[in-house]
């Protein structure tokens, strides 16, 4: 298959997808049990009072005519209004973002250059103290929750210690980025092991295969061999996980941002459940989910570029 009719087929697949989940998401958000006007109504309210603030919200149109609107003005940026501060949603989105991206773009930029190094380096030397090194370290670190490695990084480092910041409470994250580091460490712990695992396996794969060791025999020196013509085979595998672990990355940041108290996407949806503010569920929940089909389908394509033959067979 072409990588042109390749892309073509997994666009079209993507943007199935999208519609797909952002229709289950409202589906959800309507099944919720409750009436949001109520909850806004304070307490003891008057049915007068319940009955306008249905109006002003469009909750006494008919669910399909509320929907195809909320459909219609996604392509905008239009997710709706908060119900709880009377403000667009693409601006709670828009404040919350930045802390979040910085936040996962510093885990990206940590976790994808020393797992595929601690992958080769393990799997070049299959077997020996190093691998089993490594392997140990990457099984037991990656058995411990996100919460409970961040309670402990914060009891020794933060509170015992002192040496970094415990909470972003009342810090800047661009200003003082120092109070990242915690949470990147969180963050970049399990995805390291789980990626650096699968890097190891292809690296093994790859230095058994018959071209490497005519490479081997032609006398090319070990470092080329293992860096320039193993990994690119060796990664293929791992590009995929790591799609995955950036899908993890948006759920995982809201454990970790709850903890850290980092104003990101995390905190918003968590303030967001518990005011009952619905349309911010909602636009978060559509965020989160239309990043996630994009980025499977840059990691299948990719896939598909470093190796067209397995990418195409599924």
């Amino acid at each position: 298959m072409s990588s042109g009719r390749y892309v073509a087929r997994r666009l079209a697949l993507g943007a199935a997808q999208v519609l797909a989940v952002v229709t289950l998401v409202f589906l959800l958000v309507e099944a919720l049990p409750g009436d949001a006007a109520v909850t806004l109504a304070g307490d003891n309210p008057d049915p007068e009072r319940i009955a306008r603030i249905r109006a002003a919200m469009g909750l006494d149109r008919p669910a399909p005519e509320r929907y195809l609107d909320w459909l219609a003005g996604l392509p905008r940026g239009d997710l709706g209004t908060s119900l709880a501060a009377d403000r667009p949603v693409r601006e709670f989105l828009a404040a919350a973002v930045p802390p979040t991206l910085l936040l996962a773009g510093l885990t990206l930029v940590v976790l994808v250059p020393l797992a595929v190094w601690l992958g080769v380096l393990s799997g070049s030397r299959e077997g020996g103290v190093t691998d089993r090194v490594v392997s140990g370290v990457s099984i037991g670190l990656h058995a411990v929750p996100e919460f409970a490695l961040a309670l402990l990084l914060v009891a020794v480092f933060g509170v015992g210690l002192g040496w970094l910041p415990p909470t972003a409470v009342g810090i800047d994250p661009f200003a003082e980025p120092a109070v990242l580091v915690l949470p990147l460490l969180v963050l970049a712990a399990r995805p390291i092991c789980s990626v650096a695992r699968l890097v190891r396996a292809g690296t093994i794969e790859a230095l058994e295969s018959g071209y490497v060791r005519q490479l081997v025999r032609i006398g090319l020196p070990g470092w080329r061999i293992r860096y320039l013509h193993a990994l690119p085979n060796a990664v293929a595998p791992a590009v995929q996980q790591l799609a995955r672990t950036v899908d993890w990355l948006l759920g995982g940041v809201i454990v970790v941002e709850a903890v850290f108290v980092i104003p990101g996407l995390g905190t918003t949806l968590v303030d967001a459940v518990a005011a009952r503010d619905l349309p911010v569920v909602q636009g978060l929940a559509v965020l989160f989910a239309t990043t996630t089909v994009l980025v499977n389908l840059v990691a299948d394509v990719v896939a598909f570029r470093l190796a067209p033959r397995t990418a195409g067979l599924r």
